[in-house]
């Protein structure tokens, strides 16, 4: 399975983006889709994950009520809507694949997307 990371920029605080996150793979539905990101100087961590027929989400307390993760499954896309964004939400942002129900752990998933560069200014 391969993934493509794509939708990052730079936007003011308060402002909204939306990441997609494409597979090239046929399986991409039998996986769980999740996102991750990482802050300069800090370890990757947990955004959210959505599972294999969309009916089922998790978030990270931190982005709780602000991003909302989809997934369109005739277009192999998942995607990660974010709104009210901050500054502490600046962090290369990686999409990823697992077999979990809701994995949250960077070892439950398989399979992981370059990253997309998100900026947030104050």
């Amino acid at each position: 399975v391969q993934l493509q990371a794509s939708g990052g920029g730079l936007v003011q605080a308060g402002g909204s983006l939306r990441l997609s996150c494409r597979s090239s793979g046929r399986t991409f539905s039998t996986y769980s889709v999740g996102w991750f990101r990482q802050a300069p100087g800090k370890e990757r961590e947990f955004v959210t994950v959505i599972n294999w027929s969309g009916g089922t989400t998790y978030y990270a307390d931190s982005v709780k009520g602000r991003f909302t993760i989809s997934r369109n499954g005739a277009q192999n896309t998942a995607y990660l809507q974010m709104n009210s964004l901050k500054p502490e939400d600046t962090a290369i942002y990686f999409c990823a694949v697992g077999k979990g129900i809701l994995p949250y752990r960077q070892s439950e998933y398989s399979y992981w997307g370059q990253g997309t560069q998100v900026t947030v200014s104050s």
